[in-house]
This record gives C-alpha cells, sequence and structure tokens, in this order.
C-alpha cells in the first residue's frame, strides 16, 4: 500500500462516525447524499463492510415516495447552517423518522453499486447485499420520472441549486436574476471555518434559503414545486448521474431477475438519451448545458457538469470527439495548455473565477467521472492527463475539497481551497489508485 494510499485511507477513518462517513469535519458535519455514494466506492476497497453500511445509513433517510434527501441528519452538531431546524422536512407526510433535508443530490447509487459489485469481483457473497437495497434505488428512479419530468421528456428537474451539487455554478445567476428574496437572517457558520472569499456570498445564499422557505410552505409537496417553483432546471450533471445509474440498475437487476423494473428502466433511460442529445447538447458550444424550464430557455454555458455525459455513454462517438477539442488546447485546457484539468466552469467565460467554490475550481469527484468518461471513449491521453492532474493535487497539497486550475497560480500555492481532510477526494484517490478500469 502507498503512502497515499495510507494517507487517503486515514482521512475516511478519522471521519467514519460509526455507521457512516461525514464529508468533513466541522464544514460538513452530517451525512450528505452524493458524497456517501463516492465514500462507499473508496471504503469498498478496504473495508466492504463499511461501504455496505455507508448506504444502508443513507437509505434510512429514504422518504416513502422514494426520494432520497441530501442531507440524513443522523447526529447533531453546531457547525453547519442550515441545520434540521431550517429544513423542516418532517412538513412533508412522506418524510421518514429521522431528521432529513427536503432537496436532493444527483442520484449516484445506481452505478455505486455495481462499482461495488466490481470491486468485490462479483463475489456470490455480495448479491444478498444487492437484493437487500435494490428495490430501495429502483424506487429512487422512480420518483424522480414520476415527479421531477412534468412533460414526460425524460429529463429530470432540479429545483434548488443544491440538487445539482455544483452550488454556485455561474449558471444560477442566470436564474436569480429572475425572481427577488427577502433579507434572510443567515446564521452561516462556513465562512468561519474557512476562507470566506472561496465560498458562494451572502447574496447568494439569500436565494438558496428562500427557496426552501418556499418549499416548506408548500410542504415540500412535488406538484406544487413544480407547479410554482422560480428554479426548475434540467441540469446536464443530474441526468448523466440518473442514466448512469439506470444502465447499472438494469445490468444489475438482470443479474437479480428483477424482469419487470429492469424493462421500465429500459424505456427510461432510452427516452432519457433521446432527450439529452436532442435537448441539453449545443453543438455551437460542443457540449452539454442546462434547460431553464421555468423561463423555457437555454443556458448555453460549459462546466465541468458539461463533460460527465461521457461517463453515461450518451454522446455519439463523433460528437464525444467534438467535445475534446476543450481539453486540445481550448478552453478548459487553455491556449497552451496553461490549466490543469478540469475546471468546473469555463476557464475562457467573464463569470469564471478560479477560487471560488463551484465557479471554477477543479472538484476530484467531476474528475473521477470524467476520467471514467474519457477511458469509455478511448481517449486514452486525455483521461492519463486528467488522472496525472488529479493525484498530483493531492501529492502536492493533500485531501482538500477543490483546488486551483491554473499552473501558473499553483506554482505559489501551498494548500488547495476549502476544507481539508475531504472524505471524497480521500476516497476516489484510493479508487484511482487501487482500481484498473
Amino acid at each position: 500500500m502507498s503512502s497515499l494510499h495510507e494517507k487517503a485511507l486515514q482521512v475516511l477513518k478519522n471521519n467514519w462516525k460509526n455507521g457512516f462517513t461525514i464529508p468533513c469535519e466541522g464544514l460538513y458535519p452530517f451525512q450528505w447524499n452524493w458524497d456517501s455514494g463516492f465514500i462507499a466506492i473508496g471504503w469498498a476497497h478496504v473495508e466492504m463492510e463499511w461501504a455496505k453500511q455507508e448506504i444502508r445509513s443513507l437509505l434510512s433517510g429514504q422518504w416513502k415516495n422514494g426520494f432520497i434527501p441530501h442531507i440524513v441528519f443522523h447526529n447533531d452538531s453546531d457547525t453547519y447552517f442550515p441545520g434540521p431546524e431550517v429544513h423542516a422536512a418532517h412538513l412533508s407526510d412522506q418524510s421518514p423518522k429521522v431528521k432529513t433535508s427536503g432537496i436532493t443530490q444527483p442520484p449516484v447509487m445506481g452505478f455505486v453499486l455495481e462499482a461495488l459489485y466490481q470491486i468485490s469481483e462479483q463475489d456470490p457473497k455480495f448479491l444478498p447485499f444487492l437484493e437487500e437495497v435494490y428495490d430501495a434505488v429502483f424506487l429512487n428512479h422512480h420518483y424522480f420520472y414520476t415527479h421531477r419530468d412534468p412533460a414526460q421528456e425524460g429529463l429530470v428537474y432540479i429545483c434548488h441549486n443544491w440538487e445539482a451539487g455544483t452550488d454556485n455554478t455561474p449558471v444560477w445567476d442566470f436564474i436569480w436574476e429572475t425572481f427577488e428574496v427577502p433579507d434572510y437572517n443567515l446564521d452561516r457558520r462556513d465562512t468561519k471555518l474557512v476562507d470566506a472569499s472561496h465560498r458562494p456570498t451572502n447574496k447568494e445564499y439569500q436565494y438558496y434559503i428562500h427557496l426552501i422557505e418556499l418549499f416548506k410552505q408548500w410542504k415540500y409537496d412535488d406538484a406544487l414545486i413544480a407547479q410554482k417553483s422560480p428554479f426548475l432546471v434540467q441540469d446536464p450533471l443530474f441526468n448523466s448521474m440518473l442514466i448512469a445509474s439506470n444502465q447499472s440498475l438494469i445490468r444489475l437487476g438482470e443479474l437479480l431477475g428483477r424482469t419487470d423494473k429492469v424493462s421500465q428502466l429500459r424505456a427510461w433511460n432510452e427516452r432519457a438519451v433521446t432527450a439529452m442529445n436532442s435537448k441539453l447538447y449545443d453543438s455551437q458550444q460542443k457540449g452539454y448545458v442546462y434547460y431553464d424550464l421555468r423561463n423555457e430557455r437555454k443556458l448555453a454555458f460549459l462546466s465541468s457538469s458539461s463533460f460527465t455525459p461521457l461517463f453515461a455513454n450518451i454522446p455519439s462517438a463523433e460528437r464525444a470527439n467534438d467535445m475534446m477539442t476543450h481539453f486540445r488546447g481550448g478552453a478548459f485546457s487553455g491556449t497552451n495548455h496553461e490549466n490543469y484539468l478540469c475546471a468546473s466552469f469555463d476557464p475562457s467565460s467573464v463569470h469564471f473565477n478560479s477560487e471560488k467554490y463551484w465557479r471554477g475550481p477543479i472538484w476530484i469527484n467531476l474528475n473521477w467521472l470524467i476520467y471514467r468518461g474519457l477511458l469509455a471513449y478511448g481517449f486514452q491521453d486525455e483521461a492519463d492527463q486528467i488522472k496525472r492532474d488529479t493525484l498530483g493535487f493531492i501529492e502536492k497539497y493533500g485531501f482538500y475539497e477543490y483546488f486551483e486550475p491554473s499552473k501558473e497560480m499553483n506554482k505559489t500555492l501551498t494548500k488547495g481551497y476549502g476544507g481539508n481532510n475531504f472524505s471524497w477526494s480521500a476516497a476516489l484517490t484510493i479508487d484511482l489508485l487501487t482500481n484498473k478500469p
């Protein structure tokens, strides 16, 4: 075991809370949805039972209708805002006994389950666990396609920016312009724990909290949210994760003999892939972009999310090759390859900020997804580069939350950005070091 592997494992052990793993001490003290998916992949390489427990703990917060929240508040903590009392998920008659948030995150659990099965080397002893959790994950997909796709076009919407996982991407600026919000008293803790200049602004947080207040007024009723929410967006990352998870659930369902569910998943997935390619691909931008359902307009901006359809095998080979222009001396690599891959927002844009959360910095989980997608399409050089860049950050700075894309700026930096000892950075480092796709 390499020293980097050992350090990564120590981060996970330190963040393990006897049944689940927090993303980061202080900054994120609860269980987060898609974090736990990536974390489970890391655990699977060293302690499969803990990987299973990670998933069980997350699913303990699943709602009656299949919805899986973005936070499960198993424990108490005073270092995070907004906590369970702000989310007030109990207002929904669908919520469970355990305290949760009332919004979700990208649905990674389907492909995570398949990844765990592959890491187990398809051990028959893993099948009882698949049997145990398969229906719950399928029900989550059923929730999305029955509650989040009002036109039945195959693309589901997000109703809060936190649901995208890319909390303050500049894309949302153009949503915030469409409505006004009151001034809320923000008891933020994050800006006291890490550099406030690297975090979303208080002005942005007013919108974040306002959406939650609206959902509480509507008791998290999906029909009312679809009808009234000022934020309804078809996001390329979210839908790509759902499609990739569909595909994994199809293969796992065939293994388990879940014929009816496999048939339904195939129907959803076929429509979803078609809609991704016809509606969210922008031929001028050469990437997958966003659609604002509420204002019926395409938001044609590129981000690292724009390349995640590669992970879900969505673009044609020709289209995927067109997308590579961004990595071959294009916007994301820079004309003279002056940037590491892959910035979270288009570095050539006036809205790009290399230090500010999802407005530019590099995130390990998006790099991992893009790396896997590049390999799947045979882009070995680009895959090798993004893996090399990713591990280079970890080796130089440690397991930070996000990183500076500019090679020039990295010459003088001594640390990464955001929280340190970040769990998915550690977990996916373990996978990159040990797994041979």
